[in-house]
């Protein structure tokens, strides 16, 4: 079995065909999805798919490009977090190459909701673009999590190792032009990745073009299995105690 442990169910590619992408995964030999949350109008639809679905759970976080207009403890509510299928916080973070004219709302928005995730025991998932320098200072060994579809630098990545962070790889991890990429999952120490579709983005190859979903996940792991020379399965088996070291929530 594979874990998908980053698709966005509620994104309305899925609209009318939700039970479709959910049965291609099953027979792909994805037997669990984690659906995180960026719009925070998405948080009741992830609830009610983890709620409604034993094989899917939910990570609830707002996005950066929310920041300014939201309050993170608006949504992020002691009931929310409690459900026992939210496993997590996010995706939370700083993304300076959508937008960094407002890098104070940004870290306001990420700190708020890290520290709501400490309260909670919540491991949380992160995104980062273009703000390596920030997210090192702020994500300290006071959190822990998953380093979202990582394609930032080594160095980065060494950080987080030491304060024992997970690293997801995605289908970018398949791009032609991604080989920087691949070199930093060769050095990532195998007990600390994960693997993530990001659907409806970053479609694998031979997908790209594509639609992503959780099905393709299987291309990502083949291509992380010969980075790692390990076979499918010695690696699926890796991948699952790693999903559930992480998310320690997932009942499997």
């Amino acid at each position: 079995m594979f874990i998908d442990t980053h698709c966005h169910l509620t994104d309305s590619y899925h609209t009318g065909d939700l039970d479709d992408v959910i049965l291609r995964a099953n027979n792909a030999g994805v037997g669990i999805m984690v659906c995180p949350t960026a719009d925070p109008s998405d948080i009741p639809g992830a609830i009610d798919l983890a709620n409604t679905h034993n094989n899917i759970f939910a990570t609830i976080g707002i996005h950066p490009e929310y920041a300014g207009s939201i309050v993170a403890a608006d949504f992020l509510t002691d009931g929310v977090l409690t459900n026992p299928k939210v496993i997590g916080i996010g995706e939370i973070g700083l993304d300076y190459h959508e937008c960094d004219s407002n890098k104070t709302d940004q870290i306001k928005l990420f700190v708020d909701q890290l520290e709501i995730a400490k309260k909670h025991k919540l491991p949380v998932a992160i995104h980062t673009r273009e703000a390596e320098s920030d997210t090192r200072d702020i994500l300290t060994n006071e959190y822990y999590g998953v380093m979202h579809c990582f394609t930032s630098s080594w160095d980065l990545a060494k950080t987080m190792l030491d304060r024992g962070f997970y690293f997801s790889a995605s289908g970018i991890l398949t791009f032609k032009n991604a080989q920087e990429v691949r070199d930093t999952f060769a050095k990532i120490p195998t007990d600390r990745i994960v693997i993530e579709t990001d659907s409806p983005f970053c479609a694998p190859v031979p997908y790209r073009g594509k639609t992503c979903e959780p099905a393709m996940v299987i291309e990502t792991a083949r291509a992380l299995a010969q980075i790692k020379n390990l076979q499918l399965d010695e690696l699926e088996t890796i991948l699952v105690e790693n999903t559930k070291k992480l998310y320690s929530k997932i009942v499997i």
